[in-house]
């Protein structure tokens, strides 16, 4: 550990000492590794802005991740940058390289900082980096403590719901917990967390069976459907397979005849139903 520590200050230090680099000789270091890929002009190129690396890396140190991995982060946005850069565009390349250094420690901060993904997108990721400050800058002058008010003016600065700032803040004001620590510390208890997470939806296997189960009787139904005539097949489907069934009288206005007649051919074509599927599926009497 403490020669690690002791290789990070020496790498920080020669950061420090490197050489700044005048404009001039970063164009011609920067057009000599776009059209050779001279490695020696990376290497100066890209060592000259370590220290702008080192100092952006320091930003995201709160975070609580190691600042040699964060180093390194920024070190690998910056060698992005020096892939990417192109010095005919008249800009100096610690402008360009800030945004690939931040890039890259945010992708870093956001796999690393928690088991559980976040920031999946670019507003999710922007309420990640920025929910702090603005709860900070939102709190000056009154209670520390966050209100509905200040979430909703968050929300809307950041472009994202009242919900989603909720729960961000929820996470990032306690820490990830195991679902397998225990809860006492007493000996011999064995409860775990997830011993206490009920979920009251079925198990896949039953979902499944229930879908097959389904598509099997739908199936087995619209054979049986073919024994009964047109105004039978109407009038069930009217009466029995629709969420919002006619009524007899307002069937038998629309065929013609009257609600008691509409209710004997219902009885008809259920019976020849019935015996349809019941001669085609001898298994299925037990279920009707």
């Amino acid at each position: 550990m403490a020669r690690a520590v002791s290789t990070q200050r020496q790498f920080v230090r020669a950061a420090i000492a490197a050489p700044y680099l005048e404009r001039d000789e970063e164009h011609d270091l920067a057009v000599l590794f776009r059209q050779t890929g001279d490695k020696a002009a990376l290497e100066k190129l890209t060592h000259s802005h370590m220290r702008l690396a080192i100092a952006v890396a320091a930003r995201f140190k709160h975070f609580g991740l190691p600042m040699a991995d964060l180093i390194q982060e920024a070190h690998i946005g910056l060698l992005e940058a020096a892939q990417r850069f192109e010095p005919d565009r008249q800009v100096r390349f610690s402008t360009y390289a800030m945004w690939w250094i931040r890039a890259a420690l945010q992708d870093y901060v956001l796999r690393n900082w928690s088991i559980v993904r976040g920031g999946t997108s670019s507003t999710q990721k922007a309420l990640f980096f920025n929910l702090r400050r603005l709860r900070a800058k939102l709190s000056q002058g009154h209670s520390p403590m966050p209100t509905t008010a200040m979430f909703t003016e968050i929300a809307e600065a950041v472009g994202v719901s009242l919900a989603d700032v909720e729960t961000m803040n929820a996470r990032l004001s306690g820490n990830d917990q195991s679902l397998n620590a225990p809860l006492s510390d007493t000996e011999g208890s064995s409860a775990d967390r997830q011993d206490f997470l009920v979920c009251d939806r079925p198990l896949q296997d039953e979902i499944v069976e229930d879908e097959i189960d389904g598509e099997r009787r739908l199936r087995w139904l619209n054979e049986a459907m073919a024994v009964l005539s047109d105004r039978e097949a109407r009038i069930l489907r009217e009466r029995r397979l629709r969420d919002d069934s006619a009524t007899l009288e307002s069937l038998g206005e629309r065929l013609g005849i009257s609600k008691e007649r509409v209710r004997q051919i219902e009885t008809r074509a259920l019976e020849k139903l019935k015996q349809a599927l019941i001669s085609r599926h001898p298994g299925i009497a037990a279920m009707i």
